[in-house]
C-alpha cells in the first residue's frame, strides 16, 4: 500500500486542537509518598477516591502493553469500546461530509455512533457464510470514506474474517481498518494486534467485558499506531476511565489463570451446547463459532423467543437483522445456566 499518513484523514479542527490540560497532566509523576497536592481543587480527606484518576491509566497502560507485547503509547483505553469508537468518529470523520462502511449483520454501534455523529454509514452486506465482499467494499470506497469497521469474530454471527480479507482492505484502502475484538479471546485465531506494526492504518478494539467478566467496570481499550493513539488523546476528555475502574482492571489483569480457566470452560459449555442443538427439531441451521454465543436458525424465531422468555430464559431475537431471518442469538453460560437452556430447548422440542 501506498505510505499511510494520519494527517490526511484526522480533521482539521483536531489537528489545530490544543487539548485540555488538566491538573495531573502537567503534574510529572515521580516518587508521591510525601507530595502534598493542592493543584486540583480536590476534597484533601484521604477515602481512596477523593483524588483524580490518572488521566493516562499508565499502571493498566504497563500491564496491558506487557501482555501484548505493545508500547504503552499503542494503547488508549476508554469508557467502554463504544466511548472507543466514538473517538474515532470524532477525530477522523468530518460531519455531514466524510462516510464510513460496515459490514451488515454486525455489531449496532457502528451505525448508531455514525447517526450520532453525522456521518454517512454505507452498508455493504457480507456474503452468505457471513464474509466480508471484499471487491464490493473497495468499490463502495469514495475520497471521503475514513474507516472500514471488521468485527472479527463477528457479532451476530459468532464467525472470524478469512486473513486474505482484511489483508486486502488494509493494503488497498487508505484510510483505518478497525477490527473489533470484542471477541478475540474465544477463537483459536491470533489477535491482529501482531500487525500493528506492519499496517500503520489498523486499529484494533477489545474489551474486559467480556473474556475479562469486567462488563460492570466499562473498559474498552484501543491498540493502534503512536499517531493514531496521538490523535485520540488530543481529543478524549481528560478523566475518561475512572479510578475504581482502573484499580479493579488492574487487579483482574494479573489473575491470568482464572481468566484462562473461565476461557476454557466457556469453550468446553459451548461446544457441549453445539452437539445438544443438532438434536432439536426446530432448530434448522447451526452456524460456525468463534465466540462465546451460538447463532441458530430456528423455525419461527419471535416465537421461540416468547417461548424461552416463558420458561425464564433471556436469549437474543435477531431475525430483523440481515441475512439472519429467524435467528436466535444463544449466549453461554455455566454449567448450571446452560443446562436449564438445554432443558427448556428439549421441552419445546
Amino acid at each position: 500500500m501506498e505510505k499511510f499518513d494520519i494527517n490526511i484523514i484526522t480533521r482539521e479542527n483536531v489537528k489545530s486542537l490544543k487539548p485540555y490540560s488538566s491538573a495531573r497532566d502537567e503534574f510529572e509523576d515521580f516518587d508521591t509518598a510525601d507530595m502534598v497536592f493542592l493543584d486540583a481543587n480536590e476534597n484533601p480527606f484521604e477515602n481512596g477516591v477523593n483524588r483524580y484518576p490518572d488521566p493516562q491509566q499508565n499502571s493498566v497502560k504497563q500491564v496491558l502493553a506487557k501482555q501484548k507485547n505493545v508500547k504503552s503509547n499503542q494503547i488508549l483505553l476508554g469508557n467502554g469500546s463504544d466511548e472507543v469508537l466514538d473517538l474515532l468518529f470524532r477525530a477522523f470523520c468530518e460531519p455531514k461530509t466524510d462516510n464510513v462502511i460496515t459490514l451488515p449483520p454486525t455489531y449496532g454501534m457502528y451505525g448508531v455512533l455514525a447517526n450520532i455523529n453525522d456521518v454517512e454509514n454505507k452498508e455493504v452486506l457480507l456474503s452468505e457464510d457471513f464474509q466480508p465482499k471484499v471487491d464490493q467494499i473497495l468499490e463502495a470506497v469514495d475520497v471521503n470514506t475514513k474507516i472500514i469497521f471488521l468485527c472479527s469474530p463477528n457479532n451476530p454471527t459468532g464467525n472470524s474474517f478469512l486473513d486474505e480479507s482484511v489483508v486486502a482492505l488494509l493494503q488497498n484502502f487508505k484510510g483505518l481498518v478497525v477490527i473489533d475484538e470484542a471477541y478475540i479471546d474465544f477463537s483459536k485465531k491470533e489477535s491482529w494486534i501482531n500487525e500493528l506494526d506492519e499496517y500503520p492504518n489498523l486499529v484494533i478494539t477489545q474489551t474486559l467485558s467480556k473474556a475479562y467478566g469486567l462488563a460492570g467496570i466499562r473498559l474498552g481499550i484501543c491498540y493502534a499506531s503512536a499517531g493514531v493513539i496521538a490523535v485520540l488523546n488530543k481529543i478524549k476528555p481528560p478523566y475518561n476511565v475512572n479510578e475504581l475502574t482502573q484499580q479493579r482492571a488492574g487487579l483482574r489483569l494479573k489473575e491470568t489463570d482464572e481468566i484462562n480457566t473461565e476461557i476454557a470452560v466457556i469453550i468446553e459449555q459451548r461446544e457441549s451446547l453445539l452437539k445438544v442443538l443438532l438434536d432439536i427439531k426446530f432448530v434448522k441451521k447451526i452456524y460456525p463459532t468463534e465466540a462465546n454465543f451460538i447463532l441458530v436458525k430456528v423455525d419461527n424465531a419471535n416465537k421461540r423467543y416468547d417461548d424461552l422468555i416463558a420458561k425464564g430464559i433471556v436469549i437474543r431475537n435477531r431475525t430483523t437483522q440481515p441475512l439472519c431471518d429467524n435467528c436466535l442469538r444463544l449466549t453461554i453460560g455455566t454449567e448450571v445456566e446452560n443446562k436449564k437452556l438445554i432443558e427448556a430447548l428439549k421441552l419445546l422440542n
